[in-house]
This record gives structure tokens, C-alpha cells and sequence, in this order.
């Protein structure tokens, strides 16, 4: 019984745990929006994406002829990455995303801050988890070859789609965080 009240004390360290957490992955993953190899891996989420394709000026269908494998550099498709607006989309993106990790961190000793960054984190995420349904690259191609395996399409995940359903835990820890720092503004306002 003890155990369970050590535990349930530290709720609050807990939730600053997840605070710093968010953050770790939101600056993590904005910072490399700079590098090319990062901001042409999205490029399948963003086309597709009615929230955000009209960011881009080619078709989204275009990009398949212009991927590049990740780390390598394809004169011909960073120059087509360049005209489409890739490269600028994702330093704006990364941007975004290092600055929701940073209000989500601020949260430990803003609560406002922190409330906006765990709303912020919950949006983030709905716009991420869309992908599910707008990226045909998120579910396994069927590749034929000489045995035909049913293992393709929903609901097989690709590395891609397995990545984006992990943002499911982005969007309720937001949602904590949230919650967390919206009692501790109403705490602050009581006599």
C-alpha cells in the first residue's frame, strides 16, 4: 500500500517528466526539418494531406517520380524538391514543431505556456494521425512477385504508418499536459 502512495506522489513529477519528453522529441524532430534527407521524407505526408498540400506547388503525385533514398543526394530531385517549395515548407514546419515543444516544456513553471503547448501537442497530433487515412505510403504496397501474399494495404503498416500511429500517445500526453496545467492555473486563481 505503501508503494502505491509513493506512486501516486508523484504524479506531478511524472507529468514534468513527460513535459520534458515531449519536448525532447518535438526539438529532436523540428531540428532536422533543416536537413534534406528529413524534409524529403515527408513529402508523401504533406501531398497527400488536405491540411497542408497546398503548401507545395507540384502535384501531389509528382513527388514519386523524385524520391530520394533516405541520405542520398539526387541532383534531379532536390532540384524538383527546391521548385516545389519542399525545403522551405519544412524549415517553417520544423519551426512549428520546436516551438510547441518548447511552450510544452515551459509548462513545468508557466502553466499557461504549458497549456498551450499541450493543446498545441493534441492538434499536432489529429493533423498527424490524418495521415492514416490521406498516405497511401503508411500501409504495405502489394509488390505481387511469384507468391501473392494478402499481407498488404490495411491493416498493414509500412515503417511510415507504424511511425505515424505512435503519435496516438502525442496526442493524449498533450491532452494530460493540458489538463495538468489548466488545474494548476484554476489552483492558482482560488483563495
Amino acid at each position: 500500500m505503501q508503494f502505491l502512495h509513493f506512486f501516486a506522489a508523484l504524479q506531478g513529477k511524472f507529468i514534468h517528466f513527460l513535459q520534458i519528453a515531449i519536448f525532447i522529441v518535438m526539438a529532436w524532430i523540428g531540428g532536422l526539418k533543416v536537413f534534406q534527407y528529413e524534409a524529403d521524407g515527408i513529402v508523401p505526408f504533406v501531398a497527400n494531406s488536405p491540411f497542408m498540400s497546398f503548401f507545395y506547388t507540384n502535384e501531389a503525385t509528382e513527388y514519386q517520380h523524385y524520391k530520394n533514398p533516405e541520405g542520398a543526394t539526387v541532383t534531379k530531385n532536390i532540384n524538383w524538391h527546391r521548385e516545389n517549395g519542399t525545403y522551405i515548407f519544412s524549415y517553417g514546419l520544423g519551426g512549428v514543431i520546436v516551438c510547441i515543444g518548447i511552450l510544452t516544456l515551459l509548462g513545468i513553471w508557466y502553466p499557461k505556456a504549458g497549456f498551450v503547448g499541450g493543446l498545441l501537442t493534441f492538434i499536432m497530433s489529429v493533423v498527424t494521425l490524418s495521415f492514416l487515412i490521406t498516405t497511401p505510403e503508411v500501409y504495405v504496397p502489394n509488390l505481387g512477385g511469384d507468391f501473392p501474399t494478402p499481407n498488404f494495404g490495411f491493416p498493414y503498416l509500412s515503417g511510415a504508418g507504424r511511425l505515424v500511429l505512435k503519435d496516438i500517445i502525442m496526442l493524449v500526453s498533450g491532452l494530460i499536459i493540458a489538463s495538468d496545467c489548466a488545474q494548476r492555473l484554476l489552483n492558482s486563481k482560488c483563495p
